[in-house]
């Protein structure tokens, strides 16, 4: 029966110490790091907006008479050159209008000669005193009245001939027919408003993108600041601009106050149509050649199980070990804030697989990247800390990245997890 105990109880010794082994384990395999890569580029803040492709200077032709289409002479996309006809309007009514203010004019230059010729002969007898004053005077205002209703016919005649030439449809400018509005036989009315007739872009050579920009971002932009944009139709192809002008009329749609911001562009090569719709980056600042760190590592925090872990190995490790990290690891787990705002507190995997934090001042960033403005510690290659899976439980093993490397050591672009850094 002893025998049986003794057996019995050393089952569970090893069940339990099983157990325990198998706890530590899960526990220590409960946490792991995304690793992000120190490095050096480019980096770039922009503002992104959406707008339209449209000529520079576009321009509607229209008629200010109305009538029927006799002939339509240009097509889209036919270049045209100042004064060439586009479109020619029935003339038939509007020659009779001009023959009929001609003899009106005719008419009223006869009558006016006769009250002329009138006032002269009555003229000679007043001066004789055969006529009265008043007989005089009736004649003196039929040559007046007679001269106002030649001015009058004159006019009438001019606005005929002016309507006449109006029947011929010119361009106004040099470009190229992006719209035709109108077919032969179409009758248009220019009683209320000008129809338009054809649409005429000067130069497609030269592009501007009208850019809805929202309020909270407009005061980053500035004339003359490079723009980069895409359109669907080119995927793959990056264009560039730059800013032209900055309208102060707001736009209100569903309480969202946006500015229209304009961005010319160079279109040598034709590719670029009116109507396109384009996505724009406006560079509002950029660096060269800096080290950057990914921005997630910047709003990374092991939990207080590793902090209380590294606090306690940096508290066991020789005075000279220690170091200014240690204490500043100290700090940031207390929650103790560094008078610069601008420094920040990333944690990398040192030379021995452990995360540990380091201090950096923070530049210019993209929102995936941030630039290193200055690091005593990080340097390109590195590996900082993105993100983890949970929280540790305080065992050393639970502060280390080697785990979630498999076989692979620390080194510049390796780690598990690093989630396309």
């Amino acid at each position: 029966m002893k025998k049986k105990m003794l057996i019995g109880a050393g089952l569970i010794v090893i069940v339990l110490a099983g157990y325990m082994l198998m706890s530590d384990k899960l526990q220590s395999a409960q946490v792991e790091y995304q690793l992000g890569v120190v490095s050096v580029g480019d980096i770039e803040q922009t503002v992104s907006a959406t707008g339209t492709v449209s000529p520079v200077t576009t321009v509607e032709v229209g008629t200010q008479i109305s009538g029927t289409i006799d002939t339509v002479m240009a097509d889209y996309n036919d270049p045209v050159t100042v004064g060439q006809v586009l479109a020619v309007l029935d003339t038939v009514l509007l020659r009779a209008s001009v023959l009929e203010a001609e003899a009106s004019v005719e008419r009223i230059e006869a009558l006016l000669e006769e009250a002329e010729l009138d006032y002269q002969r009555n003229l000679s007898l007043f001066k004789k005193n055969l006529i009265a004053e008043s007989d005089l005077t009736q004649y003196q205002v039929s040559v007046k009245t007679h001269e106002a209703d030649l001015k009058s016919a004159k006019a009438s005649l001019t606005r005929a001939r002016r309507n006449l030439q109006y029947a011929v449809i010119r361009s106004p400018i040099d470009g190229i027919v992006i719209q035709r509005s109108v077919e032969e036989g179409q009758t248009v009315a220019a009683s209320l408003s000008t129809p338009t007739l054809f649409m005429i872009a000067q130069d497609l050579s030269q592009m501007e993108i009208l850019a809805d920009v929202d309020e909270s971002d407009i005061g980053s932009i500035q004339e003359e600041q490079a723009v980069r944009f895409e359109v669907a139709a080119y995927p793959d192809r990056s264009f560039t601009g730059e800013v032209s002008q900055i309208r102060l009329q707001p736009s209100t749609i569903s309480n969202v106050v946006t500015y229209t911001v304009v961005v010319t562009a160079e279109n040598t090569e034709g590719v670029l149509m009116p109507g396109m719709t384009a996505t724009l980056d406006f560079v509002v600042e950029e660096r060269n050649d800096v080290m950057t760190v990914p921005a997630r590592a910047l709003s990374f925090r092991p939990s207080e199980d590793v902090i209380e872990q590294l606090q306690k190995e940096r508290r066991q490790a020789p005075e000279s070990d220690k170091g200014a990290l240690g204490s500043m690891a100290g700090r940031f787990a207390a929650g103790v804030d560094d008078d610069e705002t601008t420094r920040e507190v990333v944690w990398y995997a040192d030379s021995t697989g452990r995360i540990a934090p380091a201090v950096l001042v923070a530049g210019l960033s993209d929102g995936s990247t941030t630039e290193v403005v200055m690091s005593p510690v990080l340097t390109e290659g590195m590996q900082v800390v993105v993100s983890s899976n949970g929280s540790s439980s305080g065992n050393s093993s639970s502060s280390t990245a080697s785990q979630e490397r498999t076989s692979r050591p620390p080194g510049p672009g390796r780690g598990l997890g690093r989630g396309g850094f």
